[in-house]
């Protein structure tokens, strides 16, 4: 059965091997800015949910969404199928071949949920999972690299990484001629240290990094924060 993310919002097929949709997607979603016209790329879309959100309710957008598992490849169109959205053109490949499967330069914003550990850390994940966990399909300097080839000057590339990996992130992507713009911190709530940060760079940008308030989860009785009951459209802004 297909999830639901809010009344009358997109709706969500997942199976049993291919990596679920996680809050950090959504967050990422509603953190990446684009125009209503925007030409969008999903590095590593997984089963299309980065995709689905930016396109959904937007018709003047367009997306390209590259995958490399076969089976997450396939329950992404599903996806794309079930939401109405012809607009996307899906690439089953490895974005280290990225030369070959993308045009270069003729995105306005790349998004990417990545692997958040590299190949001697983390949490051990089995089967399919383990390329989307771990970096054992590419490193942060892969993604970089992709997203640098497929974004054009002035564009952006927003992904959400683990706070302790800032500093090769950061490396990689002005490597890849990119300029963190924006950053912001997030918490499991208002106790817990930042576990994740949603990263903005420009496509030659210049230097100037803007911190933003930090987004808190869950409220310390353990429910939804109302900002993230507005992300999910469970509550008006």
């Amino acid at each position: 059965m297909a999830e639901t993310l809010w009344d009358n919002g997109p709706r969500l097929l997942q199976e049993k091997g291919v990596f679920p949709m996680g809050t950090d997607s959504v967050i990422l979603a509603d953190f990446a800015q684009a125009t209503p016209r925007a030409h969008i790329l999903d590095l590593g879309c997984g089963t299309g949910i980065l995709t689905i959100l930016k396109l959904f309710g937007h018709p003047g957008r367009r997306a390209t969404a590259l995958e490399l598992s076969e089976a997450a490849c396939a329950l992404a169109q599903k996806n794309f199928d079930m939401n109405g959205l012809s607009s996307v053109t899906l690439i089953h490949g490895d974005l280290r071949d990225h030369r070959s499967l993308i045009p270069t330069g003729q995105f306005d914003l790349t998004i990417s949920n990545p692997p958040y550990f590299s190949t001697d850390s983390g949490p051990a994940a089995s089967g399919g999972l383990s390329a989307a966990r771990g970096e054992t399909a590419c490193t942060v300097e892969d993604l970089c690299q992709a997203a640098g080839w497929a974004t054009r000057w002035g564009g952006s590339f927003c992904l959400v990484y683990r706070p302790e990996r800032i500093v090769p992130l950061f490396f990689a992507l002005r490597a890849s001629g990119f300029e963190p713009k924006r950053i912001r911190p997030v918490h499991h709530d208002s106790a817990s240290p930042v576990n994740l940060i949603l990263v903005e760079a420009r496509r030659g940008g210049n230097p100037g990094l803007i911190w933003e308030k930090d987004l808190y989860l869950r409220t310390p009785e353990g429910t939804e924060t109302p900002e993230l009951q507005a992300i999910y459209r469970r509550r008006e802004v």
